[in-house]
């Protein structure tokens, strides 16, 4: 049996971590998760209640990095780990230093973000250069992110394989009729709007929702039953987006700061939305498949996985980055052709159906552990 460590920063919930822990064989693994948040999560919770190896390690902030090191590298120690295999920021630099520390001679760190650091934060991607020196192998979730990694940081092709996140797509299919009509009785007592826009992204300026606001106002003017939903409405980015929602009409918009059952809450939208301002922004951007394995017909620009295999009038409408005009036009069209909005999501289900499957993720990182 192989000794192996997670070691994951700032998470609270997430279904892929979890899908990931069920999953993996705990006949040819001893899973042991270190965990850097400040409180216990709901994702914590979860990993007790399934019997993994836990540990919470007190972080905060950045100034909390070379504490947490010395403590996982005490947990890798105790626990003789063989492999580590980090996770996000913080999880990366703290995780990797204390694996390299710890003698580890199997270190996987799997890169979650693109251009963040090198549009936003410059000074972080010296860090990002030291977590990829630590690591013995990188995964990148999406070509994109390799491009990055080689391009832009100067990593070897040879220390990268890709794989793609994995989704149990069968979940978001099978929602009951019950977990739907609870969302709706909490969003809108009980009575769904006539068509719900849906938005499912943190208030960031990259993620784009300063052009679908703008454009929902257009929508209006030709579908002035139409609803705005935005999910995980909260960030870095809020003032603008107050300023940018304040023009809309009074009553014609939600916002959604934190839904557990995110799966059934894609089931009350009539048209997705994801507008990332260009091809990097994103990494992965796991709500294009989400949105589709939940049957949504998606309006989008192609950032992250989406290049990798959505073709336009396809799988989804695509528009040009940063452009509110076209925007409403292919949402207004979605709203009016019920034909094209059932090609759009039969076509859509089945290019996802094997290619991002958690079956295949896990295979593929279990191919990685046994390497």
């Amino acid at each position: 049996m192989i000794n192996l460590a997670y070691i994951i920063s700032q998470v609270s919930h997430s279904n892929l971590f979890e899908w990931t822990a069920s999953m993996l064989s705990r006949e040819k693994y001893k899973l042991t998760f270190i965990l850097m948040h400040e409180n216990e999560t709901p994702f914590e919770l979860f990993l007790r209640k399934e019997k993994f190896n836990v540990y919470r390690i007190h972080y905060k902030n950045k100034f909390d990095v070379a504490a947490c090191t010395i403590h996982i590298r005490n947990i890798l120690k105790k626990e003789k780990i063989q492999i580590v295999h980090t996770h996000l920021f913080e999880g990366g630099l703290a995780g990797m230093a204390a694996a390299k520390l710890a003698g580890i001679s199997k270190r996987i760190h799997t890169r979650h973000d693109a251009t963040i650091h090198h549009d936003f934060h410059p000074n972080a991607v010296k860090y990002d250069k030291v977590i990829n020196g630590l690591s013995t192998q990188l995964i990148a979730i999406t070509k994109n992110v390799k491009q990055i990694l080689v391009g832009m940081e100067n990593v070897p092709e040879n220390k990268i394989t890709i794989i793609h996140h994995g989704f149990r797509l069968n979940q978001f299919q099978d929602v009951s009729e019950e977990r739907k009509a609870e969302l709706l009785q909490k969003y809108f007592q009980g009575q769904k709007p006539t068509f719900v826009i849906g938005a499912v992204s943190r208030f960031i300026e990259w993620k784009g929702l300063q052009y679908l606001i703008p454009a929902f106002s257009e929508v209006l003017k030709k579908n002035p039953g139409a609803h705005l939903v935005l999910a995980n409405a909260q960030g870095p980015y809020d003032d603008e987006i107050e300023k940018l929602l304040e023009k809309l009409p009074q009553g014609s918009f939600t916002k959604i700061f934190f839904e557990k059952d995110v799966i059934a809450l894609y089931h009350l939208f009539d048209v997705f939305v994801h507008v990332p301002v260009d091809a990097q922004a994103e990494a992965f951007g796991q709500v294009y498949i989400e949105a589709m394995a939940a049957g949504i017909p998606s309006v989008v620009t192609l950032s992250g996985i989406a290049p990798d295999f959505i073709v336009d009038h396809v799988h989804a409408l695509v528009v040009p980055f940063k452009n509110v005009e076209v925007l409403a036009e292919k949402i207004n069209l979605l709203l009016q052709d019920e034909k094209l909005k059932e090609q759009l999501v039969i076509n859509a289900k089945k290019a996802i159906a094997t290619e991002f499957s958690i079956e295949r993720m896990i295979t593929e990182l279990e191919r990685c552990y046994d390497a």
